[in-house]
């Protein structure tokens, strides 16, 4: 691979749109708007906390569907038969993401919030930021690694194999790992809460983003599913994050104008994950022989996080106003520069791996 080969990946920003390109800067914008609107305008939020059933917030739960919906839709099962032709690259990113992953980011998020910023944070909010941290780490990326992938020349249809995967494995695995994690963490929640979180923000947009698919490519075709259907549904997602943070910093208000270092001092065990769970998939894949296009969006899968669904359980288990709320906020505000830093690092290391599938083999 030469130099000039090298420079015609794409530019870190040219496949992204408006929203993703400057998503870090919205969700500054909506951190401010958020904080705000509580606090010169606090009948709003109080008005809508009004509206729950079973402790969970109607407003946020629809407006966390709106985010959510659009990102299952695109998933294709039925591509999770096409990767018999390339089983390393899947085995890396599932045992990364299920078996590494979470474990890791406990261990750097409670060694930094527990003990080296314990004269920073008191220790009961510090374990809220940590429970947020870990719901973090239980959630691999199911969107946006669509874009890391695009920039990064990855090969799209082993993408979506990717990603389909890990979200059946979420179904089973993300609330016991959450539980064990939070367990071990000396944070109580109820099995049973749990298990809610998972029903409404997994699995029903699961199913109904399945069945949608189907509904929409047996009667329109998959030409309209892809052209017209998606384009349609794309602001969506957006809209429904934009607003979700918003209502989430007018709750948050008060920590923030308090501590307004926390936020820093979140992004520290967030940031060395990241290029943690990067570095562990993509040196192994190149161990493996496992062609760039497969490795590089393999190992983005693991380094970001599916943060819609971590807002959402965080808010679900502990609260709009929760430390853990705001720590997964926090990921959302990271992710977008950490992850152009990786499509960077990706793209000018392709030459360190083979363009062509290797054979599968047994074994390792």
């Amino acid at each position: 691979m030469t130099e000039n080969a090298i420079d015609d990946a794409p530019d870190p920003r040219e496949g992204m749109g408006l929203f993703e390109r400057y998503l870090s800067v919205w969700v500054a914008l909506a951190i401010v708007a958020g904080v705000a609107l509580g606090q010169f305008a606090p009948v709003v939020p109080d008005t809508l906390s009004e509206f729950e059933y079973a402790q969970v917030s109607i407003p946020v739960a629809v407006l966390i569907w709106a985010m959510i919906f659009p990102m299952m839709v695109q998933i294709d099962f039925g591509a999770v038969a096409g990767v018999r032709r390339e089983p390393r690259g899947l085995v890396v990113t599932t045992t990364v993401n299920w078996l590494i992953k979470p474990f890791t980011m406990f261990a750097i998020a409670w060694f930094f919030l527990m003990v080296v910023f314990a004269p920073l944070i008191e220790e009961s909010l510090a374990r809220e930021y940590l429970a947020g941290a870990i719901l973090l780490g239980a959630a691999p990326c199911t969107a946006m690694v669509f874009v890391w992938s695009y920039l990064s020349r990855g090969d799209a249809p082993y993408t979506l194999v990717q990603v389909a995967v890990n979200d059946l494995i979420m179904l089973f695995a993300f609330a016991p790992i959450v539980v064990l994690l939070l367990g071990i963490s000396d944070i109580t929640v109820p099995w049973d809460t749990v298990a809610l979180s998972v029903l409404l923000y997994i699995v029903i947009p699961l199913v109904a983003g399945y069945a949608t698919r189907r509904w929409v490519i047996r009667n329109r075709g998959i030409d309209h599913f892809d052209n017209v259907f998606m384009k349609r549904l794309a602001p969506v997602t957006p809209a429904g994050l934009i607003l979700t943070l918003v209502l989430l910093f007018a709750f948050q208000g008060e920590v923030i104008l308090n501590n307004p270092l926390h936020i820093a001092l979140i992004a520290v065990p967030l940031i060395i994950q990241t290029f943690l769970i990067f570095f562990i998939a993509y040196a192994w894949m190149r161990a493996w022989k496992v062609r760039h296009q497969v490795a590089a969006p393999g190992a983005m899968i693991g380094a970001s996080n599916f943060f819609e669904l971590a807002v959402a359980a965080a808010i679900a288990l502990f609260g709009l106003q929760s430390g853990a709320a705001l720590a997964t906020v926090v990921g959302v505000l990271v992710e977008v520069p950490l992850m152009l830093a990786l499509v960077r690092i990706a793209n000018r290391t392709r030459r360190h791996f083979p363009d062509h599938a290797a054979p599968a083999q047994a074994g390792g």
